[in-house]
């Protein structure tokens, strides 16, 4: 299984850009997802995650209103679409998706990076003017 994260790249303040996670060897409707970032010297966040059982999503305060998790209809994609963006959104941004079991008393939160096991190998957001 691999995840192929694209469409970063430099964009000033206020700007747009949606970023896709491919996969081979998956169907990522069938998983939870989620899309996380790493700043410099800071630890890996979560941004957006999209549960696989009801749709539900998380979205960190940080970027709520701003950035958004979607499924592709027809395509095998997962997006975030990211608007109105600031330089402290400028991080390595990382797609993942969960397709490891647990038990139920031991799930961990759909925001937490140690519920997913694979990992796309990130792509670089760099918002400056």
């Amino acid at each position: 299984v691999q995840l192929q994260a694209s469409g970063g790249g430099l964009v000033q303040p206020g700007g747009s850009l949606r970023l896709s996670c491919e996969p081979s060897g998956i169907v990522l409707n069938y998983y939870n997802i989620g899309w996380f970032r790493q700043a410099p010297g800071k630890e890996r966040e979560a941004v957006s995650c999209m549960s696989k059982a009801d749709g539900s999503t998380y979205v960190a305060d940080s970027v709520k209103g701003r950035f958004a998790i979607f499924r592709g209809h027809a395509e095998n994609t997962v997006y975030l679409q990211m608007n109105s963006l600031k330089p402290e959104d400028t991080a390595v941004y990382y797609c993942a998706a969960n397709t490891q079991k647990y038990a139920s008393w031991d799930v961990p939160s759909l925001d937490s990076p140690f519920l997913y096991n694979y990992w796309g190998q990130g792509t670089q957001v760099t918002v400056s003017s």
